[in-house]
């Protein structure tokens, strides 16, 4: 096995382990040691410091993954590669920290009724916003060289286990939460001092420059590729950030971690589409090489029929237990992001059953258009939450979340097809979702008994009981089948 396959093996365990133990953690222990305030204050400190560090950096991290190959020898240090691939970034940084700086005021006056927390944390978000960068830029230079694995395991898995095991010895009184914070931050320098250890290991440090490094390509075609990178990027964070941060500034503190915790119970729906697209990736890049237009409208339509029986399953099997759920947290308070829970599960829902659409369009002729749909998208989360949290609060937040995906999704399914003629639907979605709908009625009417872990059981069995039979003696999605029989069959056993 190459090692691009090990790689691409240890990334797939690595980021499914990942995402569970980030579930766990965000969903279940940090609530439970942390209060809403706090869980704010670090969603708010990190969201600030990711886009700071992502406008310092220029793109320079998706620079380093498309130009390395042409500076790629390792006998001369590859031409001085890694300083340049930091040094530029060093300087955006330089910039975007005396605006953070000179921002200060304006910034802690978004936050006024919770400056009091926020405030003695402000300028330790400067060293946080560089250890992200640094470590933005250690991991892409480790992807271009093959070298992913070590990069996904330490954020992916090792920084989660280390903040589970901060938040238990702040739950325990053995340091309190001003060390807390500092533990939280000094977790992502720890990232960079271990990305540079395992350079240092396979013998990959090269920080002497080269003048050599400004000859390889022009810096005028980087700065062009890092500009449209960067918008692309910015883009990705505003959409996946600014909610929190509209929440923090229009609320409270309070009011984010409330919707943090929201947000991420929500994100157990994104399991299985994210399974689907990683498969999906590098088959559409292949059937666009081969210009097989055919296979791939059969592709997005099998891949949209099977999302959708498995994302009705796991969104009907959240959303009606989210009594137990957050009886797990143990928490009262984190209950009011329930209606938020149930919006952004119906906004992942939708996004995930219009099938694979935006992976058609980036990996089309017309990729140039993601970059158009992504940021049309930022604009549109900025603006729907702007209107919607003043009205609505936390609610709004995840209404304007659910209505940004409906129209981006709409506006790029309309896209293939308009370019393409591929569209993902027919008459058994709707006949999915009727099932899907029968089901999950039927499981809502069990009626609550004493226990939440008994009621979750009842209407678990009762949604099984009802919805994989029904999807298998209609036959309305057969990708679907034979995971269902060995489920099935696993249950009879």
């Amino acid at each position: 096995m190459g090692i691009v396959q090990r790689q691409g093996l240890r990334n797939t365990i690595i980021s499914y382990v990942g995402l569970g133990l980030g579930f766990v953690n965000t969903a279940f222990v940090l609530p439970r040691l942390l209060g809403p305030d706090q869980i704010g204050l670090t969603r708010v400190l990190v969201s600030i410091a990711t886009i700071y560090a992502q406008l310092a950096a220029f793109g320079f991290g998706s620079v380093g993954i498309r130009f390395f190959p042409y500076f790629r020898n390792r006998e001369v240090g590859h031409h001085g590669f890694l300083p340049l691939l930091l040094g530029l970034p060093m300087l955006g940084f330089g910039l975007a920290t005396a605006l953070y700086v000179l921002g200060r005021p304006l910034i802690l006056r978004q936050y006024a009724h919770d400056a009091a927390l926020l405030m003695p944390y402000y300028f330790w978000g400067i060293g946080l916003a560089f250890f992200t960068l640094l470590y933005s830029l250690q991991e892409a230079y480790l992807r271009a060289l093959f070298h992913s694995s070590f990069t996904a395991f330490v954020q992916d898995i090792l920084q989660r286990l280390l903040t589970a095991a901060a938040a238990i010895c702040y739950g325990q009184g053995l340091i309190d939460f001003h060390q807390f914070v500092l533990a939280f931050m000094g977790l992502y320098a720890l990232n960079s001092l271990l990305a540079a250890l395992y350079l240092a290991y396979i013998g990959e440090l090269h920080l002497r420059p080269s003048a050599a490094a400004w000859q390889v390509r022009p810096l005028g075609e980087l700065l062009r590729f890092g500009g449209f990178a960067l918008l692309s990027n910015v883009s990705g964070t505003i959409i996946s950030s600014i909610d929190a941060l509209m929440v923090g500034s229009a609320i409270s503190l309070r009011a984010t971690g409330i919707y943090t915790i929201a947000f991420f119970i929500s994100t157990a729906l994104t399991i299985p589409f994210r399974s689907l697209n990683k498969i999906a990736f590098p088959l559409l890049a292949q059937y666009w090489k081969d210009n097989d237009l055919p296979r791939m409208a059969a592709f997005y339509r099998s891949t949209t029929r099977l999302g959708t029986v498995l994302g009705c399953y796991l969104a009907l099997g959240i959303g009606l237990n989210l009594d137990f759920i957050y009886a797990l947290i143990g928490k009262p308070e984190y209950a009011a992001g329930a209606t938020s829970v149930l919006l952004l599960l119906l906004g992942r829902l939708i996004d995930g059953i219009t099938g694979v659409n935006g992976l058609i369009v980036v990996t089309s002729p017309r990729y140039r258009f993601d970059l158009l749909f992504n940021v049309s998208l930022a604009v549109l989360t900025v603006a729907t939450n702007a209107w919607l949290i003043p009205r609505l609060g936390i609610t709004g937040a995840a209404l304007a979340t659910l209505l940004s995906m409906t129209a981006i999704n709409v506006a790029r399914t309309w896209f293939v097809w308009q370019a393409y003629r591929m569209q993902p639907f027919d008459g058994r979605i709707l006949l999915v979702l009727a099932l899907a709908t029968a089901a999950g009625l039927l499981a809502w009417l069990v009626p609550p008994v004493h226990s939440p872990l008994v009621t979750m059981l009842l209407r678990a069995a009762v949604l099984t009981a009802v919805y994989a039979p029904l999807v298998l003696a209609t036959g309305v999605a057969p990708e679907a089948r034979a995971p269902l029989q060995k489920f099935l069959a696993r249950l009879r056993r």
